[in-house]
């Protein structure tokens, strides 16, 4: 009798190891494939291959508008090395702009006006790495002001 408890109990050890090893490797492959599959192009969630906005292609120091919303279209580019202080800056004649990031590190006002007019909208964004994806208005002038 002992014999046969002996080898019952070898057979289940046999049989609990199989099965150890069998989800221990199947574990395995599906963690791998996992793996492999957000390496590979066009697999990745939507709202992960969205992301969130970002700064675009801004450098710190400069002033960036985009002729259409959510960072679009033609880039105009403005350095506090260029600008004038205090004073309107135009954009270029039949040009307006729907977004923008400001990291001049100066607040600058947005105008509806090319004059830099306040009879028209206008909005004062401050200097720390702001952007806007859709200007609520076509944007035609800014200035950029001290501190």
């Amino acid at each position: 009798m002992r014999t046969c408890n002996t080898t019952a109990r070898s057979a289940r050890s046999t049989h609990t190891a199989r099965v150890t090893r069998a989800t221990r490797l199947s574990t395995f492959l599906a963690a791998t494939a996992l793996a492999l599959t957000a390496l590979i192009p066009g697999t990745a969630t939507h709202a992960h291959a969205a992301g969130p906005p970002t700064l675009g292609a801004c450098a710190t120091g400069q002033l960036c508008l985009w002729a259409k919303a959510e960072f679009k279209g033609t880039r105009h580019t403005y350095e506090l090395s260029t600008l004038d202080i205090n004073s309107c800056t135009a954009l270029p004649a039949r040009t307006s702009v729907q977004s923008l990031t400001n990291r001049t590190g100066r607040p600058v006002t947005t105008y509806q006006s090319a004059e830099c007019a306040e009879t028209g909208e206008f909005q004062t964004y401050p200097g720390d790495g702001v952007w806007l994806p859709q200007s609520p208005y076509q944007v035609r002038a800014f200035k950029v002001w001290e501190r």
